[in-house]
């Protein structure tokens, strides 16, 4: 099949990118309904965050079998098939009646994409002209990336005028769009459709391995009060992990390659993606809670101080893949390797007294870098695989993105409220002050340990090696 740039493959990645960015879009304006959503339901915050949670967790589950999918159903049959799911989750949301109804729509939309935003990367690294992958993959990032940079302030806007139901009525004919756009460019043409038998051990070890870790780590804040409530599940997260390695060293058809650990510039550039992944949705976490709790000021003001850079970082993904494209892969990422440390050390420099305009300045820098960073890294990673393997690459550097997502924001949390439990402050500006400045260093120390796994993911493979 000739690889050719046209409009059909650029209205198939808009199809399935759409999906994506709308589970995005929901998952960070929801944190904004979520006081709402407690009073109305009359439930806690802890049950609350199950509205994000129960999302990353089944697409966390889902996303595994990606390459099992890929080889058994054409794209347009997964797509049409994560077009109806997403949308019959929205509905369900819309008519909910009871907290159990809203998260069972969420769940729903979690399985739409579980399977759309790999199926985007696969539509991409397919048909794509290999002198344009770089671009498109920048372009597929972007979708998804402008999502958390509107989330917050769309969330706020809505909530504020017509009421939380709206945030998934206006997604409605977002979700009829891409539906459209994916019948008339996503096709079945020159698709090898194979009819392998599913590893049913691999997808149930690796399902309790991701529910358990979960688990776990949104225990982690309750660790010195309630240490069982972590330890068990991370302890059979780590058994079903250890389970599922072993199992998928063994047979023929596993549901995932992780053979191609084996190749070092995959993995770290996998391991980078990963940390810088927890990076910005701890940033993310850190910030709105600083400009509402010590700034005093509203969720809008939080969620417009974070816009700027979220619509920077976004644009920066195509631009990066260009670059990809022109220069090779070390350049841009290195270059927002830089961009990220100086953004994360100017964060812990002035995090005793952020002003509003710092805190737009330093996340602007810091979401350039990221903007990067994220697309061509996944890029140049999968370019290290042989293109039968690029699917199970793709599987699981979408895995570890839903996974970040999951896990991150309860780490930073758990750290967060550890350190305010531990501050001698009388206010609880003044505690929150402490927690930021202690959150942020330790997003800090993580950017470091990205950077040198950057490093040596784009460094030159001599003769020989």
């Amino acid at each position: 099949m000739q690889r050719k740039l046209d409009a059909r493959l650029i209205c198939s990645i808009f199809a399935a990118g759409l999906m994506s960015f709308s589970g995005v879009l929901i998952e960070t304006a929801g944190n904004v309904t979520f006081p709402v959503l407690m009073s109305e339901f009359n439930v806690n915050m802890s049950m609350v965050q199950w509205m994000t949670t129960g999302y990353l967790l089944v697409a966390s589950i889902v996303m595994p079998l990606s390459a099992y999918l890929k080889r058994n159903f054409s794209s347009r049959a997964l797509f049409i098939t994560a077009s109806v799911l997403f949308i019959a989750g929205l509905l369900i949301d819309v008519v909910a009646k009871n907290f159990m109804l809203l998260v069972i729509g969420r769940i729903v939309q979690g399985a739409a994409a579980g399977i759309a935003i790999p199926l985007m990367f696969n539509i991409i690294l397919e048909k794509s002209p290999l002198d344009k992958i770089g671009l498109l993959m920048g372009i597929g990032t972007m979708i998804t990336a402008v999502a958390p940079a509107l989330g917050p302030t769309f969330g706020g806007l809505v909530v504020n005028t017509m009421g939380w139901r709206y945030i998934f009525i206006f997604m409605l004919p977002v979700m009829i769009i891409s539906l459209i756009m994916g019948l008339c460019s996503i096709t079945k043409d020159s698709e090898k459709i194979e009819h392998t038998k599913l590893d049913f051990i691999g997808f149930l070890s690796i399902a309790v391995t991701f529910i358990a870790l979960i688990f776990a780590f949104s225990n982690l804040a309750a660790i010195m009060q309630k240490p069982l409530t972590f330890i068990i599940p991370l302890v059979i997260g780590i058994i079903g992990l250890i389970i599922f390695i072993k199992h998928s060293l063994k047979v023929e058809n596993p549901l995932i390659d992780i053979r191609v650990f084996k190749k070092n510039k995959f993995t770290q550039g996998l391991s980078a993606y990963f940390v810088f992944q927890i990076n910005t949705l701890g940033l993310s976490f850190i910030l709105p809670n600083y400009v509402q709790i010590a700034n005093k000021q509203t969720a809008m003001t939080a969620g417009l101080l974070l816009l700027t850079g979220g619509i920077v970082g976004a644009i920066a993904s195509p631009v990066g893949g260009r670059l990809l494209d022109n220069y090779g892969a070390r350049k841009p990422v290195m270059t927002g390797a830089v961009l990220e440390f100086i953004g994360g050390a100017l964060f812990c420099a002035f995090a005793s007294n952020f002003s509003s305009l710092e805190i737009i300045l330093f996340y602007t820098v810091t979401m350039l870098g990221t903007g990067l960073i994220m697309g061509n890294i996944m890029t140049a990673s999968l370019n290290v695989l042989t293109e039968k393997e690029h699917t199970d690459g793709n599987g699981l550097f979408n895995m570890a993105q839903q996974f970040a997502g999951a896990v991150g924001t309860s780490i930073v949390s758990a750290i967060m409220q550890f350190v305010q439990q531990m501050s001698t402050r009388t206010t609880a500006a003044g505690r929150l002050v402490d927690a930021a400045q202690i959150g942020l260093i330790f997003l800090l120390i993580l950017v470091a340990i990205g950077v040198y796994l950057l490093y040596k993911a784009t460094k030159a493979v001599k003769a020989g090696e």
